[in-house]
């Protein structure tokens, strides 16, 4: 991906204009069934659930969704890949039961995954951490996690004028320049955020700012339809999943 693609996914959802606890009750309950259904069928009707909503009501591009998806799925491999592996006094060897311990880890964590990913291509950060204030969540939390998101921008701009400028005096012509320039852009990244996060807190603290930033939330009424068809669904999912 380039950018924030889920980011912006998630503010030309048409879901956007959803409770952001209606969609927090949907991918959580989708969650929950990832992890206590077993993977087959649960797992694979949970991840085709959270796939369909995603590219159906919800309007996620399919390139975005999968761009993203790309990167989750390279982790649960090689998490499938070091569970299934045994070392044992006769060497390295598959452990016991190893097609089924795999088939049940990815199954799981591709229907987390893809629950949690709807959730990201739906629902701005900025609902999100209301919606957290709404839950009670300790502020110093959702302050941490709303500077952290603000930050990403300026490091997105950073890196990419950095680098933009190291590639047009060819500092990626050959192998050696490249190592050299990633370094480079590595350490001019991490000084630069160090540098911005210390003025915004100088400047905050100057202000006399002793409390999180508030700001007027946007009003977002909760849908009593959405959410009988989410606990229909949910209800629909667990009973197949048990039955099966």
């Amino acid at each position: 991906m380039s950018g924030l693609a889920v980011d912006d996914a998630a503010w030309a959802s048409a879901w956007r204009t959803r409770a952001p606890l209606d969609k927090l009750l949907l991918c959580g309950g989708l969650v929950v069934c990832a992890l206590v259904l077993p993977a087959w069928p649960g797992s694979v009707l949970v991840a085709a659930a959270a796939v369909v909503l995603a590219l159906g009501p919800a309007r996620v591009p399919a390139r975005t969704f999968g761009r993203a998806v790309r990167w989750p799925l390279a982790f649960v491999a090689v998490g499938a890949l070091t569970a299934v592996v045994s070392l044992d006094g006769a060497g390295l060897g598959w452990a016991p039961d190893a097609a089924a311990r795999a088939g049940s880890l990815v199954g799981h964590a591709v229907a987390g995954g893809a629950a949690v990913l709807l959730l990201a291509t739906t629902t701005p950060v900025s609902d999100l951490l209301t919606a957290l204030h709404r839950l009670r969540v300790p502020a110093a939390v959702v302050e941490v996690a709303g500077v952290t998101y603000r930050m990403l921008f300026v490091l997105l701009e950073s890196l990419s004028t950095i680098r933009e400028a190291q590639a047009n005096r060819m500092g990626y012509s050959s192998v050696r320049r490249s190592y050299r320039s990633s370094g480079a852009l590595a350490a001019a990244v991490l000084t630069r955020s160090w540098d911005r996060a210390r003025r915004l807190q100088e400047g905050l603290a100057g202000r006399g700012l002793e409390t999180g930033l508030r700001v007027l939330p946007e009003a977002h009424p909760s849908s009593r339809a959405f959410l009988a068809a989410t606990a229909a669904g949910l209800a629909a999912l667990v009973a197949v999943g048990l039955a099966a």
